[in-house]
């Protein structure tokens, strides 16, 4: 609430403390109003739906009143690949390409990175960018079932990791040797190259619940910064009344969808991973292919911001 704040602690933090875990509706409640409540579940806490009463050989069972219902003109879906807003207003898919390859990654301190890297290979795709703190990620791109059998013989997941590395960029492995591994290692086979229906009647989508695209070619953050301004200025222009809602939201979809074609179909033809030629052609066929969009995205004017008129 503004005021400057010194809190003392006994303990080091995170510590325990005689309590269990159960938080009960008004506790629910209080952290919704803060605004703590998404991260709580999204943690992995299990919302509980019904509470059941077990007496004198009798069970009853009451469901909990579910968290307050919001009423909105439009709902957004950017829930990203789980697609739930997507499931519950039946967005459908108009093009799905092919999906069958894996991305696994991790994130190391050690070395000093000066920019992105990139390590092309028969049949792999690898590479390292920095980021926060003088840390990078690493990352190798395969068809999907070359790196199951990878995993199903390697020890652990951290092993199979370190085998794809080596395997796909020899000199990048050996450059992490003295490096220190600061996450886990990740990954994800088979994503869905596919551009779902982009609206209806009361709702829109947005980022990955739209248009989700292999790995690859690394450039689901740049879809989702773009297009959550396509589609805040088309809501902008239905909410106030300078275009019907059909056609604000009819135009974000156009746009979107003109914006996306190219490095869609991009993706889809790095994903069958083809000989190193024709993937390093594809590259630079994609290098082409961001500069216009990100010329185009330079010329438009920022939403909000005031306009000056030229005589």
């Amino acid at each position: 609430m503004g005021h400057d704040l010194a809190v003392l602690e006994r303990a080091q933090l995170p510590s325990d403390t005689l309590s269990t875990h159960s938080i009960s509706r008004s506790g629910v409640v209080q952290l919704s109003r803060w605004g703590l409540l998404d991260r709580v579940l999204a943690s992995g806490t299990p919302a509980i739906r019904q509470v059941t009463f077990h007496a004198g050989g009798e069970s009853v069972t009451h469901p909990i009143k579910r968290h307050a219902e919001l009423g909105a003109r439009f709902v957004v879906g950017a829930d990203g690949l789980r697609w739930r807003v997507a499931g519950s207003v039946g967005a459908s898919i108009g093009v799905a390409g092919h999906s069958d390859g894996a991305t696994h990654y991790a994130y190391y301190a050690g070395p000093e990175w000066p920019g992105h890297e990139f390590f092309v290979a028969d049949g792999s795709f690898a590479g390292v960018f920095p980021t926060n703190d003088g840390e990078a990620c690493i990352w190798v791109c395969s068809p999907a079932d070359h790196a199951a059998g990878i995993r199903r013989r390697a020890p652990s997941l951290v092993s199979a990791f370190d085998e794809m590395l080596a395997e796909a960029a020899p000199d990048l492995s050996a450059r992490l040797r003295g490096a220190r591994r600061t996450s886990p290692v990740r990954g994800a086979t088979r994503l869905p190259n596919q551009v779902r229906q982009a609206f209806g009647p009361g709702w829109a989508l947005v980022g990955d619940a739209g248009y989700h695209r292999d790995a690859i070619t690394g450039h689901g953050l740049s879809d989702a910064f773009r297009d959550a301004e396509l589609l805040a200025v088309a809501l902008d222009g239905a909410l106030r009344g300078e275009l019907y809602e059909t056609a604000a939201l009819a135009g974000y979809q156009r746009q979107r969808d003109e914006a996306i074609r190219e490095i869609f179909r991009i993706t889809c033809a790095l994903a069958h991973y083809p000989p190193v030629a024709e993937f390093v052609a594809l590259q630079k066929r994609l290098r082409r292919a961001i500069e216009a969009e990100a010329a185009s995205l330079v010329s438009r004017p920022v939403p909000g911001q005031p306009q000056l008129a030229v005589a």
